[in-house]
This record gives C-alpha cells, sequence and structure tokens, in this order.
C-alpha cells in the first residue's frame, strides 16, 4: 500500500464507520412505526453524518462512503479500478465494524441494529402497502441514482465548490424521508450489508448490493453523455460568435 492511497483508504473507513454507527444507530433508537417525524430524525442521522464527514475527508478520498458511489465515480472515468476496489473494500470493513460496534453499544442485536427491509402490509391511510423485491429494486436503484447524480454533478464535476457536501447530505436526507418506509432507503451496500453481518439476518441482500449498483452506473451513463452533449453543443459556437446561452 502506497502512502498515497494509505490515508484515503483509512478515510474511506473511518467515514463508512461512522456513516453506519449513527445512521444504524438512529434506526435502532428510533425505531418502527414512529411516522414522519421518526423517518425525518432517521434521515437527517444519514444526511448530516455524510454531510460533515464530506466536509471533513473529501479533499483526502472525495468521500465516498458508499461502494456504489465508487462504482459511479469509477465509471465516469474519475478514477482508476485498482483505487476503487480498495475504496470499497475500506468501505464494507467500516460499515461491519460500524455495526458491530454499535451492537455492543446496544448489548445485542434486539433492535435490528437498523438492517433495512421492504415494508409489509405498511400503513398509508386506509390501505397497506406490501413492497414487493421488484419495486424495491427500483425504489432502491432510483436512490441510488440520485446520490450518484448529485456527487458527480457537484464533487467530481466541481460546480459546487465548496458546498458539494451540502448538497449530497440534503439529497441523502430527502431520499431517506421519501423511501425509508418503504425499503429502510440504505442505497448503500455498506450501510446494507454491516448490520446484516451484525445481526445474520440477510433477507434480500442481493437488492441492497446490485440495485443501488445499477442506479449508480446509469447515473454515470447520464453524467457522460450530459458532458458529451454541452461539448458538442460548444464546438458548434464558432470563436467570436455571439450566440447565446439559454441562462443568458
Amino acid at each position: 500500500m502506497t502512502n498515497r492511497i494509505a490515508p484515503k483508504l483509512l478515510a474511506e473507513f473511518i467515514g463508512t464507520f461512522a456513516f453506519v454507527f449513527i445512521g444504524a444507530g438512529a434506526a435502532s433508537v428510533v425505531g418502527n412505526g414512529v411516522g414522519l417525524p421518526g423517518i425525518a430524525a432517521i434521515a437527517f442521522a444519514h444526511g448530516l453524518t455524510i454531510m460533515v464527514f464530506a466536509f471533513a475527508y473529501g479533499s483526502v478520498s472525495g468521500g465516498h462512503m458508499n461502494p456504489a458511489v465508487t462504482v459511479g465515480v469509477l465509471a465516469a472515468g474519475a478514477m482508476g479500478a485498482g483505487e476503487a476496489i480498495g475504496y470499497i473494500a475500506s468501505q464494507l470493513i467500516g460499515g461491519v465494524a460500524g455495526a458491530l460496534f454499535l451492537s455492543i453499544v446496544l448489548g445485542g442485536t434486539e433492535t435490528g441494529l437498523g438492517t433495512p427491509a421492504l415494508a409489509h402490509n405498511l400503513a398509508l391511510g386506509a390501505t397497506t402497502l406490501t413492497i414487493t423485491p421488484v419495486a424495491g429494486f427500483m425504489i432502491e436503484a432510483l436512490l441510488g441514482f440520485f446520490l450518484v447524480t448529485v456527487v458527480l454533478s457537484t464533487a467530481v464535476a466541481g460546480r459546487a465548490g465548496n458546498l458539494a457536501p451540502l448538497a449530497i447530505g440534503m439529497t441523502l436526507t430527502l431520499n431517506i424521508i421519501m423511501g425509508g418506509a418503504l425499503t429502510g432507503a440504505a442505497f448503500n451496500p455498506a450501510r446494507a450489508l454491516g448490520p446484516m453481518v451484525a445481526t445474520g439476518n440477510f433477507s434480500d441482500a442481493w437488492l441492497y448490493v446490485t440495485a443501488p449498483i445499477v442506479g449508480a452506473i446509469v447515473a454515470a451513463i447520464v453524467h457522460i453523455g450530459l458532458a458529451r452533449l454541452v461539448q458538442e453543443r460548444m464546438a458548434a459556437v464558432e470563436p467570436g460568435s455571439t450566440a447565446r446561452t439559454p441562462a443568458e
């Protein structure tokens, strides 16, 4: 391991450890059946943790703290495969360590340690809702798409400057407010697998691992496509042209 990659891997480990410990911890403490206020509390616990650690470690590793984000950045051509593998390993180890430490603090796994699960007989007004694996896959993939789109458009493209962690943290928060009651809104393989390993409950693990990665890859494809369209448009405007952009 080179001196250049070591700080990045450590940053990803610490950030993911904190994300799972605080985010899954909030889900464990708040529990189920508390309605929107409880979901909002869980959402902000996740979002604020990502935001502060992205501010802390963004300049070191980029502050991914999510294998799906790393896959998206890799697919967009913004990092190498070897580095991406190291990131994902550090994130997964950090997620498991965070969940195991949480189980020690909470005295066991009775709370479920915030393990994400598809909703069954969720009360919605006068009806109930059960999320099928297909619907759950679509939700987790879409939430992953939203997150990686924001990461690529802010932190990677540099459009938001120093405010990129704020945009990323708020995206995470909004995603969980919408999807928390439906799938647990993990859209992060490390966030899902950490509690699963600690509790031994691997229900729908394939979904929580693959769906956000699929969403991330689609986000990278869209990001690359939009960038090419912008380049082609700018190339079509000859030097000295008086053509104006829509923003003007």
